[in-house]
């Protein structure tokens, strides 16, 4: 069985990332293990939520692993919320990557045109840095704009604009760019069957190719899906999947979620019903082996 760390943060009520990544990838049939960055009680929408910071844990934790001579398929980051928790991963990626360790990064820190509280442009930068250093990563636009230090677009973009963002993401490092959240405007389409639709870029710099997956536009969203998309993601690798229909998966998985959540008439505003919609997940994996 392959195994992935996972290294996010919990929110012990919230469902997202450790709560989130957790339990996708076991029933994906992959071992998860984590690296928990912070306990809060809830995730950050809440109001006067508690924090405890493990930044100091670690370095200690990575020590024993590394004593016990621990191995990982799959080094597999999120949200990340300091400095000093973007070098230490920097230094979990050389203690613990190379030979076929996949090193999958999110960069959750921005969405909307906006960084979360907290962040800055300085950050965005040094997560730049880190996002070089992996296999794959897959922000979203707005993520992507502040990596590369240029205006963010919320449309008015054309093909070409895309694929200029995601060579230039490669051009920090990583081999393969997922960019999420594309969706173009009616008058500057250049993508044939998209209209109406949003979806996911993505580029492989060996090969210098593109491909994209589109699929329904919901006209709601919730905390936490972006979390949902990456642990199928790299589930979905873990299991042998090509990068394309790996993404396609994560991305129907997420639709699937959001559809099943609004179909309850009091149905939590705070994240998806992910869980009523595992055995659709499982269900398209064991079709697709």
């Amino acid at each position: 069985m392959k195994r992935i760390i996972t290294v996010q943060d919990i929110s012990c009520v919230g469902k997202c990332s450790l709560t989130v990544a957790l339990p996708i990838i076991s029933a994906m049939g992959v071992e998860a293990a984590v690296l928990p960055t912070a306990v809060l009680s809830t995730h950050t929408a809440f109001k006067g939520f508690t924090f405890r910071d493990l930044t100091d844990d670690i370095e200690s934790i990575t020590s024993h692993w590394k004593q016990e001579k621990i191995a990982f398929d799959a080094l597999y980051t999120g949200y990340l919320g300091s400095f000093k928790q973007l070098e230490l991963m920097s230094k979990l990626f050389t203690d613990f990557g190379g030979n076929d360790t996949l090193i999958f990064v999110d960069p959750c820190m921005a969405d909307n045109g906006k960084l979360y509280p907290g962040f800055t442009q300085e950050f965005a930068f040094a997560m730049a840095e880190l996002a070089g250093k992996a296999d794959v990563i897959v922000p979203n636009l707005t993520e992507a704009s502040y990596m590369l230090g240029i205006p963010y677009k919320a449309s008015g973009y054309d093909e070409a604009y895309i694929k200029d963002i995601l060579r230039k993401l490669a051009a920090l490092g990583a081999e393969r760019v997922i960019l999420k959240g594309v969706e173009f405007d009616k008058d500057q389409e250049s993508m044939k069957g998209v209209s109406g639709k949003i979806g996911i870029v993505s580029y492989d710099k060996d090969s210098d190719a593109f491909s994209s997956y589109f699929h329904e536009k919901l006209p709601t969203s919730f905390h936490g899906t972006g979390d949902i998309f990456a642990s199928v993601c790299v589930g979905a690798l873990m299991r042998g999947w090509p990068l394309e229909k790996a993404y396609a998966l994560a991305a129907d998985y997420v639709v699937q979620s959001i559809k099943a959540t609004v179909s309850h008439k009091d149905y939590n505003w705070y994240g998806v019903d992910f869980e009523t919609v595992v055995p659709w997940l499982v269900k398209h994996l064991e079709e697709n082996k």
